[in-house]
């Protein structure tokens, strides 16, 4: 694992990259004063293709939807506020589409609109009808090609000029890609990211007998959970030694790996691949490993990770460490009214003062609640993340064993491994005698809320008192009384 003083790599697709850097001290004017300025930009023409020109938001993920509601609590998004969105969909909770969207079609999958944001937080459904009701203006299937920052205006693919005053770019990631010289295009070769991706890999599922994922990450661990219950021969190919190594230690790995392996799914670790072979119909038929063996299959799944959709807009400023668009902890970019959030971001996280860029549900809602908050009223204080991940697996009607388990925290230092796996087990980091991190699975509602009270807190810890515990629950109350 990376030495996470300078790197925290937590997942597949999902990466949080931190390397030591302070904080962007650039001065600029408050995000307030600045909105007010641009609105005396605004000039009704019909040059301009969207009606509402005061706030824009490009990209349609859960950044933009909890933008989105952001804007109508404060009471300025009705005739105000434009998303452009290279989907079809109003903005959705993207993280069912590698969990309840992949269920079996007997076993009750998710469907829109049913995860139309703000669900995922317990929030209100904003359907299409919503965002009519609140008057906020859509426009689908038409992503940005090119940014005027002078004129303050935008190209659409279709050739839509759109207008701006304050933009917030939340274009999120696109998924990491084989090249095509290798077979990462072939027909039944399958990437995820959106509804369109997830739509093509079920009709692959439906008539699939031998699925094979590459990758050992979020994406390999969730796909490789939905084929099992599609009763799919499943394999999962990655280069690493265990599962999850950015988060995972060898131990958890290793019984997560028992726990897929009892439902039938082969590993093949350590191992490089060559290409993807096709079959006499066109199609993908088989993987070639480095070491000249083959392993036949019906459909390919890649998840090797995503890169920052940072498209027309590297000219407002990008972080050449951790990539992405760089921002302050209001998200403002080097040019004036311009903001950027989400997984595109490259943020100060503050609590371990370096930047990083999240990729992860949790910090696109808080940086767009953030942002919004900060652009249209007084809020000074900078956004302070505390990093999140979690996963839930085999959770569809009939699986012997559900899994969900939530980390908080910095995963930096020694660890203390506590349970059985029966269902729970537990992992603290301790770094310094402070306790960093911590990873739980399948802990209580009471339980679960104590995990970031304990990451944001830091408390001293006894480690041999940790070690001692004889049960999770035991363990989580020394470390509660720590606080």
């Amino acid at each position: 694992m990376a030495s996470l003083s300078n790197s925290l790599q937590l997942k597949h697709g999902l990466a949080l990259c931190c390397p030591h850097s302070s904080s962007l001290t650039r001065p600029r004017p408050s995000s307030c004063i600045r909105f007010r300025s641009f609105t005396r930009n605004f000039v009704v023409s019909s040059s301009f293709s969207n009606d509402n020109r005061e706030f824009v938001i490009v990209g349609g993920g859960n950044a933009a939807g909890y933008a989105a509601r952001t804007f109508v609590e404060h009471g300025m998004a009705d005739g105000r506020l434009c998303i452009v969105s290279k989907e079809a969909y109003a903005p959705y909770e993207r993280p069912a589409l590698t969990k309840g969207y992949l269920f079996p079609l007997d076993k009750k999958p998710a469907r829109l609109p049913g995860f139309h944001t703000c669900v995922g937080s317990g929030g209100e459904r904003q359907s299409p009808e919503w965002y009519k009701e609140k008057g906020i203006e859509m426009i689908y299937e038409d992503p940005v090609t090119s940014i005027d920052t002078e004129k303050q205006t935008l190209t659409t693919n279709s050739g839509k000029l759109l207008k701006y005053g304050s933009l917030i770019i939340a274009t999120g990631c696109t998924a990491s890609r084989f090249p095509d010289k290798i077979g990462g295009n072939l027909p039944g070769v399958h990437y995820i990211r959106d509804v369109a991706d997830a739509d093509s890999l079920i009709s692959s599922l439906e008539k699939a007998h031998k699925v094979v994922i590459v990758g050992g990450g979020y994406i390999g661990m969730e796909v490789a959970a939905a084929a099992v219950g599609w009763k799919l021969d499943t394999s999962i190919i990655f280069p690493e030694n265990q599962l999850l190594q950015r988060l995972f230690t060898p131990s958890l790995a290793q019984r997560y790996e028992e726990l897929y392996k009892e439902n039938g799914v082969k590993f093949l670790k350590g191992a490089s691949i060559k290409n993807l072979e096709a079959g006499s119909d066109g199609r993908v038929a088989a993987v070639k490993l480095g070491d000249g063996s083959t392993v036949e299959a019906d459909m390919v799944v890649i998840g090797i990770g995503a890169k920052p959709a940072v498209g027309p807009f590297e000219a407002v400023g990008l972080n050449s460490t951790v990539g992405g668009i760089q921002v302050d902890g209001l998200f403002r970019t080097s040019i004036p009214g311009i903001f950027a959030v989400g997984d595109v971001a490259a943020f100060p996280l503050k609590m371990y003062d370096r930047m990083a860029r999240v990729e992860h549900v949790d910090h696109a809602r808080r940086s767009a609640q953030h942002c919004v908050k900060a652009l249209l009223s007084a809020q000074t204080h900078t956004y302070d993340y505390l990093p999140y991940f979690y996963s839930r697996v085999f959770e569809y009607e009939g699986s012997p064993r559900k899994v969900w388990w939530q980390f908080f925290g910095d995963n930096v230092g020694e660890t203390v491994e506590i349970g059985n796996f029966d269902p729970k087990i537990a992992t603290i980091w301790i770094d310094s005698g402070k306790l960093k991190g911590v990873l739980l699975e399948s802990g209580s509602a009471e339980e679960f809320k104590l995990l970031p009270e304990l990451a944001r807190n830091q408390p001293s810890i006894d480690k041999a008192k940790l070690q001692k515990a004889s049960s999770v629950e035991e363990a989580l109350e020394i470390a509660k009384a720590s606080l």
